[in-house]
């Protein structure tokens, strides 16, 4: 049998494959495991940013009602088990083992068969799909991974589909417009199933609204149906009340940071009650302790005190602007610290012109990926749009030598700021916590 570390050489192997969105490999590849994603009760997201703090409360809040409930997401931060979780839990390195053999397997099948080979994605996808049948989850949080429509997860029919803001990402894939990227997102909207809606933009919105209207299926829109007031807020958490067509819900707390978490708590909501849909009711005080307990590690983290640290992965245009606003409101007037790398396909120079100007010292380090820009590239980068030449940059490709540096440079009440892709943050998190 496989070995722990020998699973993971072989799903990581599979990278050479690159990305490939469609359905074709990863149904057969389902179908010689004996088609596991059937019968699972599925709540399925999508969208741009949001989607892992979405997924994480909506399964804080099943289990806080008493559910098994499994949660797919990806990428992971520290360890690759975190991809897979029943109750709260990673999947065992044994179980990625054993299982990963099977998995294993069926691809030589395919192989024999002239069928090609599957990529990573949809390995991971099989692995995780085969760990939640045999745990007998009761309903699967799963986050789909690149668009929707051709997306390695969009192989189950869910009881609700959920949709978080939808904003420019993955373009070489998914789309130039606003209106196309939405198209490949409603691809996991299916035929008289709910769907729940993030605040979009009106191009999006649209797209949601004429896919829903064909499909007949119900949609429910959280800036229509789902009204909050924020009643307190500070590092520590938020405290809100949250009003659904529904229900009144008083005094919520969320220990997410960040005005986005309040609509993505919003919708993840929305996504719990629409299950009654269905006959499914989630007891009122379930939700609000699930939302209380739901942890999402690497977005507005604060990882240790004097100095300050923040993660966040901020790793797209969107989620840089959320990180401005977050800094302006909670840390305002702090000299800022900030350790960044970003991947090479993103927007990068848009996102450095957003965040650069908060910056009084900025060290660029390369994330643990293929496709990062190296220290020097990001650096030279981060020169052309800051909009001051005394700003100083440090270019360090290592990345706990950078964390270091970055440490070094703050005093007791400064703030360091460490952000961008999250290859990058599961590293720099992995350090902190040594």
């Amino acid at each position: 049998m496989l070995t722990y570390s020998e699973a993971l050489e072989f799903i990581h192997g599979m990278t050479k494959y690159g990305i490939r969105l469609g359905l074709d490999k990863i149904e057969k590849l389902l179908d010689l495991l004996g088609n596991p994603q059937e019968g699972i009760r599925v709540v399925h997201v999508a969208g741009t940013n949001g989607k892992g703090s979405t997924c994480a409360m909506i399964d804080s809040m099943l289990r806080a009602a008493g559910y098994r409930v499994g949660l797919y997401t990806s990428p992971y931060l520290e360890v690759f088990n975190e991809r897979i979780r029943v109750d709260g839990k990673n999947i065992p390195d044994e179980d990625v083992a054993r299982l990963t053999e099977m998995v294993k397997n069926a691809v030589e099948e395919m192989e024999r068969k002239g069928w090609g080979q599957p990529t990573e994605f949809e390995v991971v996808t099989a692995l995780g799909f085969l760990y939640f049948k045999e745990q007998k989850v009761d309903y699967l949080v799963l986050e789909v991974g690149m668009g929707g429509r051709y997306d390695a997860t969009n192989v189950i029919t869910p009881l609700v589909s959920v949709i978080t803001p939808i904003s420019y990402d993955h373009q070489q894939y998914l789309g130039d417009t606003l209106a196309e990227i939405a198209g490949e997102k409603c691809g996991i909207i299916k035929p008289g199933r709910v769907t729940v809606t993030a605040p979009q933009s009106e191009e999006a919105m649209k797209v949601i609204e004429k896919t829903c209207r064909e499909l007949k299926s119900p949609l429910v829109k959280v800036e229509d149906e789902v009204s909050y007031r924020l009643i307190s807020w500070g590092v520590e958490g938020q405290t809100f009340e949250l009003k659904t067509s529904k229900r009144d819900y008083q005094a919520v707390r969320i220990k997410l940071l960040g005005d986005h978490q309040l609509d993505n708590a919003a919708t993840a909501v929305a996504a719990v009650e629409a299950l009654q849909h269905y006959g499914i009711e989630i007891p009122m005080d379930a939700v609000k302790k699930g939302l209380e307990e739901a942890r999402w590690p690497g977005r507005l983290e604060i990882m240790r005190e004097n100095p300050c640290v923040l993660l966040d992965g901020a790793h797209n245009i969107a989620g840089i602007q959320v990180l401005k606003g977050a800094l302006s409101k909670y840390f305002p007037g702090k000299r800022i610290i900030l350790l960044i790398g970003i991947l090479g396909d993103k927007d990068y120079m848009d996102m450095l012109s957003e965040i650069i100007p908060l910056a009084d010292s900025v060290v660029a380090t390369r994330p643990d990926s293929p496709r990062a820009l190296s220290a020097a590239e990001l650096g030279e980068s981060i020169k052309k749009v800051a909009k001051r030449e005394n700003l100083k940059v440090f270019e360090i490709d290592d990345i706990e030598t950078a964390v270091n540096a970055a440490l070094d440079m703050a005093s007791p009440q400064d703030l360091v700021v460490c952000a961008g892709s999250l290859y990058l943050i599961g590293k720099v998190r992995s350090i902190l916590r040594k």
